[in-house]
């Protein structure tokens, strides 16, 4: 069974150095480390939050071609990113000391998103340089009862929105894939 998640997820980068720049900033604020810079027949650069033993690692290298991303426009690709946070403590302060700090612009301010999880807590932003859009996420590994509450209201609400679902959207939301 797989457990790990997501083994590396690279990005194709406007201006490369100006991007390292951001990225460094940005990942070591939330204590990232970055374990490789170099040119082996195209340029990259890696971060990762585990050091030395990786569980998933974010690289970035520079583009060929294109522009900047408009994550609004939805068009093919990469919609967001989600980045683990350790509490909605660090969530708050990565966006008053970074982000609002840095200028970087903030697309939604953080708060909690019950219909997503009990306790779920985000702030989402885009990379000034390239426009590729994320988000700091927190979610408890036990929520509270009044987190479980909330989230089961929002999927009420979410439900009474949607008189087309049929059934619980709870329920459809996990789904049978067929095994190969």
């Amino acid at each position: 069974m797989r457990w790990r998640g997501v083994n590396h997820v690279e990005f194709s980068v406007i201006d490369y150095e100006n991007s390292v720049a951001f990225y460094d900033k940005m990942f070591g604020w939330l204590g990232y480390k970055s374990f490789w810079t170099m040119d082996i027949g195209y340029r990259s650069t890696y971060y990762m939050a585990r050091f030395p033993f990786p569980h998933s690692y974010i690289g970035i290298q520079p583009a060929r071609t294109g522009g900047k991303l408009d994550h609004e426009a939805r068009a093919t690709g990469i919609h967001h990113i989600a980045l683990w946070a350790k509490s909605r403590r660090e969530v708050d302060r990565f966006h008053k000391e970074f982000l609002v700090g840095s200028s970087v612009p903030v697309t939604e301010t953080p708060a909690e998103y019950p219909v997503y999880a009990p306790g779920y807590y985000g702030v989402f932003f885009d990379d000034p340089i390239n426009g590729i859009h994320w988000e700091l996420a927190h979610i408890p590994k036990i929520a509270s009862p009044a987190a479980y509450l909330r989230s089961s209201r929002a999927w009420k609400d979410a439900e009474m929105q949607h008189p087309e679902w049929d059934g619980s959207p709870a329920r459809k939301a996990f789904r049978t894939l067929p095994r190969g």
